[in-house]
């Protein structure tokens, strides 16, 4: 009786590491496979084909718009050149002597309207700087002028006209930043301190 008990024991034991065996061949319990050397391979490729299209990509977006800005910026070399012809002929109209109607004047004052109207239609514009706020992405500041009529930093006087090339300052303008004069009270008061100081200087 004994054996057969035995026996049966043994049988449900060898059972459950039969069905242990059978679970883990179940298709429907999931288990991570390793992938083949193959699928590792393929794997490999196709992350350095998404590398090499990325790549191509931004090339192809990067030959694009230097093409674009060639055919937008093409001629800013040209119209760099042209603006000190625009710069002689505004100073011989700003010092033209005799008569202003005379034929010569007139001939210069024409010439400049009909190369300044040729020249916008490119897209070359001229930069308003006279009392204008100094912007210095416009503005180059050569000096400062004390004004009482003006803010402090705005331009106070253009010494030479800034131009845009489209979106781009081609040239920046040439100006004078005001500034507000100090008052006599702060004057007087700075020169006071600076005299007890050399004084003070003096005794020791």
């Amino acid at each position: 009786m004994e054996d057969q008990d035995q026996g049966k024991n043994r049988e449900e034991s060898e059972l459950t590491e039969e069905d242990i065996e059978l679970i883990t061949d179940n298709p429907e319990v999931e288990v991570s496979p390793q992938p083949s050397e193959k699928e590792t391979e393929v794997q490999a490729l196709n992350n350095k084909y998404l590398r090499l299209y990325a790549d191509f990509d931004n090339y192809r977006k990067r030959v694009n718009k230097e093409k674009e800005d060639l055919a937008r910026y093409g001629n800013e070399s040209l119209l760099y050149e042209l603006l000190p012809v625009i710069d002689n002929l505004e100073l011989a109209l700003r010092h033209a002597t005799g008569d202003i109607n005379s034929g010569l004047v007139q001939g210069v004052e024409v010439t400049l309207k009909e190369l300044q109207r040729t020249l916008e239609k490119f897209g070359l514009t001229r930069i308003e700087a006279a009392r204008q706020p100094f912007d210095p992405s416009l503005h180059h500041a050569m000096s400062q002028v004390e004004r009482e009529d003006m803010d402090d930093k705005m331009v106070a006087e253009e010494f030479r006209a800034g131009y845009r090339y489209r979106e781009k300052v081609l040239r920046p303008s040439l100006v004078a930043v005001s500034v507000k004069p100090q008052k006599q009270g702060v004057q007087d008061a700075n020169a006071v301190h600076i005299k007890i100081q050399d004084t003070i200087e003096e005794e020791k």
